[in-house]
């Protein structure tokens, strides 16, 4: 009986480790890949990160575009408050406006969503989804412990990565512009 007891005991722990989220985190080198719609088709996009005590450096690489690099600002990523859509096919090194993003909402956009439930971003509202349980964003099998947040002017959603440090989108949909993408994939080099 105490053995029944003990393996009951165990399996309902292990199904309490294994069921919780994890939190993706971006150091030097990491690679993040993503799947992008962009006006009807459909790519790979692979962020290979570079870090400097005042940047963040987007090495971007997809197939039938030009490499090129995007270098965030610590200004933008402090209290940036637009994200930059900009695919790298013009310029071999791009560095974003103080204000410009990439694939990531800045930390005090971040902290607005903690405090206020909601934040602005390129003009627009984006309110926190209550019944964002419902509604999980799962990376390797895993669900991620992000925060999903809805436009207030139309039906974009975001899925945004609970990290101070990189508040990373990993998943943009209904986006009015045609750029949509997910996370499938993230590696540490």
């Amino acid at each position: 009986m105490k053995n029944i007891i003990a393996t009951i005991v165990f399996c309902s722990l292990f199904q309490m480790v294994t069921a919780q989220s994890h939190i993706p985190t971006i150091k030097n080198k990491t690679e993040l890949n993503y799947v992008c719609k962009l006006h009807g088709q459909t790519r790979t996009l692979t962020l290979n990160t570079k870090m400097t005590a005042d940047t963040l450096v987007f090495e971007l690489n997809t197939k039938g575009v030009k490499n090129s690099s995007i270098t965030i600002r610590q200004e933008a990523l402090k209290k940036g408050n637009a994200l930059s859509y900009i695919q790298g096919e013009d310029l071999e090194v791009l560095v974003l406006k103080p204000t410009e993003t990439f694939f990531m909402i800045s930390r005090a956009a971040y902290q607005d969503l903690l405090k206020n439930n909601k934040f602005i971003y390129n003009n627009t509202t984006y309110v926190l989804d209550q019944n964002a349980d419902k509604n999980p964003f799962v990376l390797d099998g895993k669900s991620v412990d992000a925060l999903h947040v809805i436009a207030q002017i139309d039906e974009t959603e975001m899925w945004i990565v609970k990290n101070l440090d990189y508040p990373l989108i990993c998943k943009m949909t209904k986006n009015p512009l045609g750029i949509n993408f997910t996370l499938v994939k993230i590696e540490d080099k």
